[in-house]
């Protein structure tokens, strides 16, 4: 795109966020956000294909202010996290809800595959969960206590090693995006097929229900956030064969920086589904009410913060929105 016309594009917004950074009364926190995020990707937009023009030196400018102004009067470093997870991420994950979609249909569909290969091949659950595993859950289904593998340890052994391990396989899965996508989705692929060839081992053992209401306690949210951890890797996948007006390199850049800030979103998820495991997933003797409660409880919440409110929180600033200026 010629300077020219990229300049036409955008010269109203740019004039209205230079007008709301101006008149400070009437700057919500969330235009400002909005406004600063797409001022941004402009200003990499002019350095890749502009980088010692007007423009590139106005949008730095103007970007550098936006920044002094949203960030000069946090005192406490609590104070960004706390609007990274409440206003910056949601903002921006709005934008890939597309990547979440796939990320779950292809976790889905291989836990199918998975479930389907076990239902047709007894050899296959040994193959996939290994030999030692199968033969000490069928032990603790002989003895009556077919969840004992979650009693195991030491609860806060159990928690803490879970927690790591499962941070290791989100990083993992957004990493392996590098590799146009496909090093993600065969991470996924995995996990899936041992999901669902686990879950279909005890519905064979007539103790599917036993295993879901014990399981999915702490799985619902271990899951989903793994599932969300793919998103972030199909990002940098997308961004690497689809560049669209940006250098490869470039949408390499922003790709890295948009999935990492996804997997961080995971991280206090992935402690929840670590504590819940630890501590929680153990009290197999729960009655049902409680299990479903816990369950359904925990996906309403990954349901609103990764599907609900990036959208209401984009169509409410959206709304929002101030009618642009008419002229320079």
């Amino acid at each position: 795109m010629r300077e020219a016309a990229f300049v036409r594009q955008n010269k109203d917004k740019w004039l209205k966020f230079e007008s709301l950074l101006e008149n400070k009364t009437s700057l919500t926190p969330d235009q400002l956000s909005a406004l600063y995020i797409e001022v941004s990707d402009d200003l990499s937009y002019a350095q890749t294909f502009y980088p010692k023009s007007n423009t590139t030196s106005y949008l730095n400018a103007l970007a550098a202010t936006a920044h002094r102004e949203i960030y000069h009067s946090r005192k406490e470093p609590g104070s960004r996290i706390i609007n990274f997870y409440t206003r910056e991420f949601p903002l921006e994950f709005h934008k890939y809800q597309k990547q979440l979609l796939l990320s779950f249909l292809i976790f889905i569909l291989f836990a199918v595959v998975g479930a389907f290969s076990a239902s047709g091949d007894a050899a296959f659950v040994r193959f996939i969960m290994g030999d030692e595993y199968v033969n000490m859950t069928l032990q603790n289904i002989a003895e009556n206590d077919p969840m004992a593998v979650y009693k195991k340890m030491a609860q806060t052994d159990m928690f803490l090693g879970i927690t790591i391990n499962n941070i290791r396989v989100a990083f993992t899965v957004f990493a392996l995006g590098i590799f146009a996508g496909i090093g993600t989705v065969f991470v996924m692929m995995q996990n899936a097929i041992m999901l669902g060839s686990f879950q279909y081992f005890f519905y064979e053992q007539g103790l599917l229900w036993e295993s879901a209401r014990t399981i999915w306690i702490h799985g619902t949210i271990e899951i989903s956030v793994i599932i969300i951890a793919g998103g972030a890797g199909l990002v940098v996948g997308k961004s690497m064969l689809f560049p669209g007006t940006y250098t490869r390199l470039a949408s390499f850049k922003r790709g890295i920086k948009s999935g990492l800030k996804i997997v961080v979103s995971t991280l206090p998820f992935f402690i929840i589904a670590g504590f819940l495991e630890g501590f929680v997933t153990r009290i197999t003797q729960m009655p049902d009410w409680l299990a479903i409660l816990i369950i359904s409880g925990s996906l309403a919440f990954i349901l609103f913060y990764y599907v609900f409110y990036p959208t209401y929180l984009y169509n409410k600033i959206k709304t929002n929105d101030e009618p642009r200026p008419n002229s320079v």
